[in-house]
């Protein structure tokens, strides 16, 4: 490894000109690189409601649909309104009272109850339905919705995931700068003030930026990547590597006390010291990421394959570009060196094994509700409840809730298109029967039999009859991913059904159904995957069988005790939170237990008793895990308070508390656990070799 330090050493300038040359291809890669924000598309695509919209969008040139309500304008303003939607690129088709109609059918031979679907005479409320020719997150639909609330000079409110997304991606684009600059501030602030230099933050912040901006680049390889990756990528990765920044700038300044004359000699040690050393360490944080990767809800591939990414291209900085830049600026770094505010932590530590039954007590005290909280945390699947209420989708859903029936979500059925009249009535009459339903149409039943679909235009009959399939639209006045809504689709598919075998239910709240049910297998998955990953890796490190089982208890205890308070402060939290911040915080932390284990067993086999190999190894761990952990907090806390869109917002917050408690308990449980065990350790792993009459 000393050798590959000093190759770097001595090419250390023609590596910060290619590594500033290679921010060119990266930042042309990051702004092509085409941002998703639709949630629901990481389904997978052999599930029925996903299939269902590839035929929406193949049989009837159909693919993301919205409901739009427009409050108090007349009958003659609306069908202008109307005429105005129809004329938006990428607007496939409008379903509306005025469209239905038709100007050869009188409105009086209509029945009221389907006027009252379309019209709330009260309010002077109106709904119709938009249709587009692209998928529900395509950069088409999202202009074309926009578009529409331009040329309707916002009278328009949108309701459905299209207005969702696009509303998303607005607040999103505005506040992902943010979220870098105050991680990088927040970050540069704890590192100047637990440091020994003021300049050295500004080193890290470069090459840790340097290796985003490549990350960031190469997704334009993946194709496109989520807005949730987007946004938690730079912020992750900082948080993650930060560790391999320090551990070389403290390996480099242990190595000039031995070499002061050469500090080229001095660099080339460390490198190699610090390579050895990161590797192993981050080889937890990369299993952490791919465990993510077997998540059935593409997502967790998403996001794994990005920060795995992001953590090897931080370890290759750490021992390339920070090696350089620190040499070529080495009499600058000198100028601002100032004495660390970190106070000698051996009396602490001292103090903390020799209480040790405190900390054990507390660790069972706390084990049994941080268990019962975890489990029973509420989670949230409807991304649309969560955003601001000024947002135009916010106050379409509220209108569309209070004008319609209590509607507050619209799903459709797609049936075979040669159903007969009857077998079509006879199935709306009894999805209209189920509870929650405001109202279930198709063709034939919205007539009624009044009015022979013969009568109708050619074109409208089309826009909702194909040659295999037929749209069925329902209402329902229960709000998505609740229980009473998931209970629901299931007796409407099942009617569906009988009617036709062929038939599916498609939509926002079917989609939402697949993924409440899909992410409650990933989370079990994913979180075995991780625990089994890292268990392996920490036995392979550490040649002991006990310490995976102690250090990945303590670091799960962490994470207990961290999706527990949401449940006990009455905190509802995105469901993908329970899903990746266990394997996160896993991945991410468990290296401050390997620091200080690592330390205790090459005390232990030095000789030292149990409580003085402890000691040791605490008191020299704690410096490197309070400044990782706050490095950590402090790329992810503002980003929790500053953030808009409250999945990015919780998962912020929840990785912020999670590093700091998973600090806590590296510090006061795990030597705490390691003097309870420390037998069962000794004689389960290799390596330390006591002499006899220091075991106890």
């Amino acid at each position: 490894m000393k050798k590959f330090g000093k190759v770097v050493v001595k090419l250390r300038i023609p590596i910060l000109v290619l590594s500033f040359l290679l921010l060119i291809p990266s930042v042309l890669g990051y702004f092509n690189t085409r941002v998703n924000y639709d949630i629901l598309y990481y389904l997978p695509s052999d599930i029925d409601t996903m299939q269902g919209q590839d035929i929406l969008l193949d049989d009837f040139g159909k693919g993301a649909y919205a409901m739009v309500v427009v409050d108090g304008m007349n009958k003659s303003n609306v069908s202008k309104l109307v005429k105005k939607v129809e004329g938006v690129d990428h607007v496939a088709s409008v379903i509306s009272y005025s469209g239905i109609v038709g100007d050869d059918v009188p409105s009086e031979i209509l029945p009221d109850k389907f006027r009252s679907y379309f019209e709330n005479e009260d309010s002077g409320a109106t709904l119709f339905a938009i249709f587009f020719d692209d998928t529900t997150s395509s950069d088409d639909t999202m202009k074309a919705i926009q578009e529409v609330r331009d040329v309707t000079d916002n009278q328009c409110y949108i309701a459905g995931m299209s207005a969702v997304v696009t509303d998303t991606k607005t607040m999103a684009e505005k506040e992902t700068p943010f979220y870098v600059l105050v991680a990088v501030v927040l970050v540069c602030i704890v590192l100047a003030i637990f440091m020994d230099s003021f300049l050295v933050p500004v080193f890290f912040m470069l090459s840790i930026g340097m290796a985003i901006v490549y990350n960031l680049g190469s997704n334009y390889f993946l194709g496109e990547v989520s807005y949730i990756t987007k946004a938690l990528a730079a912020v992750l990765q900082l948080g993650v590597t930060l560790d391999y920044s320090i551990f070389l700038w403290h390996s480099y300044k242990e190595a000039k006390e031995e070499t002061p004359d050469d500090h080229q000699e001095a660099m080339a040690v460390a490198i190699g010291n610090t390579l050895t050393s990161v590797v192993g360490s981050s080889i937890t944080t990369v299993a952490g990421f791919i465990a993510l990767c077997f998540m059935s809800f593409t997502l967790g591939l998403d996001l794994g394959v990005v920060m795995a990414k992001g953590v090897v291209l931080g370890v290759i900085g750490c021992v390339t570009i920070l090696p350089s830049l620190i040499l070529t600026f080495d009499k600058a770094l000198e100028k601002t060196m100032h004495r660390e505010i970190m106070p000698n932590f051996d009396k602490p530590a001292r103090w903390i094994v020799n209480h040790s039954w405190i900390f054990l007590i507390i660790f069972v005290l706390l084990l049994g509700p941080a268990i019962y909280g975890y489990n029973n945390t509420k989670v949230y699947y409807d991304l649309s409840d969560t955003l601001p209420e000024k947002l135009n989708c916010s106050q379409a859903n509220k209108l569309l809730a209070d004008n319609f029936d209590g509607t507050n979500s619209i799903y459709m059925i797609l049936a075979d298109s040669n159903l007969s009249a009857e077998d079509s009535n006879a199935m709306m009459n009894e999805v209209n029967d189920l509870d929650g339903i405001s109202f279930a149409l198709s063709i034939d039943s919205a007539l009624g039999g009044e009015i022979p679909t013969e009568m109708l235009p050619d074109s409208l009959v089309s826009e909702l009859k194909g040659d295999e399939y037929q749209i069925m639209m329902v209402s329902t006045n229960y709000t998505i991913a609740s229980d009473e809504i998931n209970d629901q689709i299931n007796k409407v598919d099942a009617i569906a059904k009988k009617y036709d075998a062929k038939s599916m239910v498609i939509g926002e709240a079917p989609c939402t159904k697949d993924l409440i049910t899909i992410t409650d297998k990933d989370f079990k998955t994913v979180s075995a995957v991780s625990i089994v990953a890292i268990f392996f890796i920490i036995f392979f490190v550490l040649k002991s069988i006990s310490l995976p089982v102690i250090l990945v208890a303590a670091i799960e205890f962490a994470i207990f005790v961290n999706m527990g308070i949401p449940y006990y402060t009455g905190t509802t939290i995105p469901f993908i939170s329970s899903v990746v911040i266990g394997t996160i915080q896993l991945g991410a932390t468990v290296d401050y237990a390997i620091l200080m284990t690592t330390r205790y067993k090459r005390e232990r086999a030095a000789g030292n008793s149990k409580k003085e190999a402890i000691s040791i190894a605490l008191g020299t761990s704690i410096p490197s895990i309070i400044v990782s952990a706050l490095g950590f907090f402090a790329a992810t806390f503002g980003v929790g308070m500053i953030a808009s869109v409250d999945m990015i917002a919780s998962l912020c917050t929840l990785m912020a508390r999670g590093a700091i408690i998973s600090m806590f308990v590296v510090i006061f449980v795990l030597p705490s656990l390691f003097v309870l065990l420390d037998k069962v350790i000794i004689h389960t792993s290799l390596g330390f070799k006591p002499k006899k009459n220091s075991q106890n």
